[in-house]
């Protein structure tokens, strides 16, 4: 059997979903391009998505709810200076693309007489990594609906304990294909996955949650037994370790972090802070700093959109560009931020394949993809034993940052206090209270433990949610305050 070229292949796979069903091809976007460059700006894209979406949610021993849906459409953007026109329609059309292109030139001054001119055609430059599959057709929707009825059961059968049990499913297949002025296509199909298990425990008359669940960028095969009965552990471990909760102390102490999803305290507290719009207005904790000294020896952190079938993993982004491996923070020196093809132009240096957007009815900006920080070599067991009184947290909940000033509250989930080197017992109610440059710098120890989420992240920023990964080793950080309960 002949195969195309994997670039070659989800354009292909991009013009027949997005151009051939409505009559168009690649002239009708040149000349939409062209109508935009009859006025003089920096930037111009045409951004096409076809997505498709299916998820189904087990509750009370039932699946009682399944979801099927399809959502297409066109943005249009043109960017002079700092100043961006955007519009948008679900009606892909020649007559909605010129309209929206014309509109969205309004935001320039009107070139020279004479005919606009698009730059010659190029393939933009991708990665392979992951599969171009539709996952919704990879198990038929009996399956599905048994895969949650398999959560059920497993959970119940943990622990007498166990009195409720959520779970849900998601699958989309998403095709996007962009084109720009100076004459790039680029297109990828886009995968993804995820399983989520909630278990609620009872005990003299107390309730506690928690919580699991995966996915990525393949097909729900993924989701094995073996793999469902990992998640369907984790879940009731960590609302019967909340039964026995007492609460959390309060004060400046020690605290170490666990490895995997606890690095989402990096992706709030310091990834945000390096995304390029914030640096370039200076409103960043960390903007004018690059090549200073912003973390203790050891810490390296990365943004990493190019690691196969991760959630936070991209062929190309919603700019075209191909994903990249960004060094931000290395050995403890500021090394550069995460740009979109705006900001890094403003900014005088390159697009890193961070452009990101929610779909064709948003713009894109600088975000994250994958963000991590990079092991040591201190054993774990060692770093909790390092621990003359503070908190160990293992899981976190939900968080928040100010970019300005880079404060962060973060509540753990699930989390332990130690004292002499001993995990005492659970506690509840613990939230961490830091500023992400401040915290960086009392990093002590760092763990030979990294490891990435499971696969369940999703980022938000003035309104548009993204995927991402996140990941860390385990971390001994000296001096943070803990709001607790006690």
């Amino acid at each position: 059997m002949i195969t195309r070229e994997p670039t070659l292949e989800r354009l292909g796979i991009a013009q027949g979903l997005l151009l051939t069903p409505f009559g168009l091809d690649e002239s009708h976007l040149t000349r939409a391009l062209a109508e935009i460059k009859a006025h003089q700006v920096d930037e111009a894209d045409l951004y096409f998505q076809y997505t498709r979406s299916e998820g189904w949610s087990l509750e009370e021993g039932i699946v009682k709810t399944g979801s099927f849906s399809i959502d297409q459409g066109v943005g249009v953007r043109a960017v002079s200076g700092e100043k961006t026109a955007f519009a948008y329609s679900d009606d892909i059309s020649e007559a909605s693309l010129l309209d929206a292109a014309r509109t969205v030139r309004s935001i320039a001054v009107a070139g020279k007489a004479g005919r606009a001119r698009v730059a010659a055609k190029k393939i933009a430059k991708s990665r392979s990594l992951y599969p171009g599959m539709d996952p919704i057709a990879t198990l038929d929707s009996a399956s599905k609906v048994e895969l949650l009825g398999k959560v059920e059961r497993l959970a119940r059968a943990k622990d007498p304990r166990v009195a409720q049990v959520m779970a849900g499913l998601a699958s989309e297949y998403d095709v996007v294909l962009v084109a720009r002025a100076d004459g790039t296509l680029a297109a990828d199909v886009r995968p993804l996955v995820r399983l989520s298990v909630t278990v609620l425990a009872e005990q003299n008359g107390r309730r506690e949650m928690g919580s699991s669940g995966g996915g990525g960028r393949f097909g729900l095969a993924y989701f094995s037994d073996d793999q469902i009965e990992k998640y369907v552990d984790e879940a009731v471990h960590a609302a019967l370790t909340n039964l026995d909760a007492r609460p959390a102390p309060a004060g400046e102490m020690t605290v170490v972090l666990g490895p995997g999803w606890p690095g989402i305290l990096l992706h709030e507290a310091i990834g945000h802070g390096l995304e390029g719009d914030f640096n370039r207005k200076g409103s960043s904790a960390f903007s004018g700093r690059i090549g200073q000294r912003v973390a203790a020896k050891g810490v390296t952190v990365l943004d990493d959109g190019t690691i196969a079938d991760r959630r936070g993993s991209l062929n190309v982004d919603d700019e075209g560009n191909a994903s990249q491996r960004n060094v931000l923070i290395e050995d403890g020196i500021l090394k550069g931020y995460i740009q979109d093809a705006m900001n890094a132009r403003l900014m005088g240096v390159s697009p890193t394949g961070n452009g990101r957007r929610e779909s064709y009815a948003h713009i894109p900006m600088p975000r994250m993809t994958n963000t991590y920080m990079l092991g040591g070599d201190k054993d774990p067991q060692e770093i909790v034993k390092s621990i003359k009184k503070g908190l160990y947290a293992t899981n976190f909940g939900g968080g928040q940052v100010d970019i300005t000033s880079g404060k962060f509250v973060f509540s753990a989930s699930e989390a332990y206090w130690v004292e002499n080197g001993k995990v005492l017992y659970p506690v509840k109610g613990a939230t961490i209270v830091g500023s992400g440059p401040e915290c960086l710098k009392k990093v002590s120890m760092i763990g030979n433990d990294m490891r990435l989420d499971s696969g369940v992240g999703t980022c938000g920023k003035e309104g548009q949610s993204v995927p991402v990964g996140v990941g860390q080793p385990t971390l001994r950080i000296d001096g943070l305050t803990v709001g607790g309960t006690a």
